[in-house]
């Protein structure tokens, strides 16, 4: 795939001054870089931390995250750096930073200072716990908050500790919650008479959102959730089975009509008759038994033949890929999922496609992630 500098989206007009560090406001001002924003990193003398996670001597995070953005080095400590960006404040939308609550009013740059400056501005403030609570000022890494949302607690298996996940997941959904609120409050802001806001976006709050209706449920039952693994604590059968390959199958049947095709499949059509298996209530009750009975059809037969076997079936089976086998699957490629854009270091790195995908207006990928301070020339040489 190659860049397109030239193609018009629907943010292009939009200038996004991003001050933030790592993950969640890298993920955020990607979302918006990704359609047409002028994205300027303001990075310190030895750049965003981002470019500093490498494998190889190269930072894979920095080209994923950095795509569509342009660098400036700032030093907000000196007094040539706060000059600089008063008059880039002027100039802008949008400012995020991920500072820990109360510096940039330590660095002169307060909401009241940066509203007054621009009134119509929109101010993200990306912490750990938020800008108020008694944790405000606690360190705001995505682990701890990833345990104190919740999350941890129900992930994994019942008999085994809590799990954190293997990625920036509180950043990552941060940075989507805050893409969208970030414009939600632009088009505010835009509206005759508008004015800029902050937001007061934390990492804990999205990420314990997506935990849906668990606060309810223990209000209801006075239990706790039970972690279940690969197990749903809705509905029966969901599990990840081997396959004779070493490979593996995710397998999922949430309604009846797919239970009795499943029991069909595997040639015990006569399990949806049996009194533990009859109801979706028996079903969780006895859900090991139906793994086994599962687990030793699928375990005769590769991935591809089980695929391929139980989608006849109407059977909603489907493969568990990894970063090694998902960019084989034809409908990875048919729909352009992953792509692959020219790069220096690696000659061609893969990164995932711009989502989602708008039929009339949609994003595009403009150009690289930057030098550091590569666009200096460019974006100071035309600020009054």
């Amino acid at each position: 795939m190659d860049y397109q500098p030239d193609k018009t989206c629907p943010l292009d007009g939009v200038r996004v001054l991003d001050l933030s560090r790592l993950i969640a406001g890298n993920m955020l001002t990607l979302q918006l870089a990704d359609f047409g924003a002028e994205v300027i990193k303001l990075e310190p003398e030895a750049g965003d931390p981002l470019r500093h996670w490498r494998e190889k001597g190269v930072s894979a995070y920095w080209k994923v995250y950095g795509r569509n953005k342009k660098s400036v080095r700032l030093d907000l400590k000196s007094n040539s750096g706060k000059a600089t960006f008063r008059r880039l404040l002027a100039t802008a939308q949008i400012l995020v930073e991920s500072f820990r609550p109360g510096v940039m009013e330590a660095l002169g740059f307060g909401p009241d200072t940066v509203l007054a400056a621009n009134p119509k501005i929109v101010m993200v403030r990306i912490s750990g716990w938020g800008q108020t609570g008694p944790y405000r000022e606690r360190p705001g890494f995505g682990a701890l908050v990833e345990a104190a949302s919740g999350f941890a607690a129900k992930n994994g298996f019942a008999d085994k500790p809590p799990v954190l996940p293997n990625m920036a997941l509180a950043d990552m959904v941060a940075g989507l919650s805050g893409a969208f609120a970030t414009m939600v409050t632009l088009r505010e802001a835009e509206k005759p008479g508008g004015k800029g806001q902050v937001i007061d976006l934390s990492l804990l709050e999205p990420l314990h959102s997506i935990l849906g209706p668990d606060a309810a449920l223990y209000r209801l039952t006075g239990k706790v959730m039970p972690r279940s693994g690969n197990h749903a604590s809705i509905t029966a059968p969901r599990n990840i089975y081997r396959t004779a390959d070493d490979g593996w199958v995710a397998l999922a049947a949430s309604t009846e009509t797919m239970v009795q095709r499943l029991f069909a499949a595997i040639g015990r059509a006569e399990l949806y008759d049996d009194p533990r298996f009859a109801t979706n209530a028996a079903r969780l009750a006895h859900v090991d038994e139906i793994d086994t009975l599962v687990q030793a059809f699928i375990g005769a037969r590769t991935v591809a033949e089980t695929v391929a076997y139980f989608a006849k079936q109407g059977v909603t089976v489907g493969p568990v890929y990894d970063s090694a086998t998902i960019s084989g699957d034809p409908h990875v490629q048919a729909r352009e999922i992953l792509v692959e854009l020219p790069d220096a270091d690696m000659g061609a790195v893969p990164m995932h496609n711009i989502v989602p995908r708008l039929s009339a207006t949609p994003g595009v990928i403009r150009n690289p992630a930057p030098r550091l301070g590569e666009h200096e020339a460019e974006i100071l040489g035309s600020v009054p």
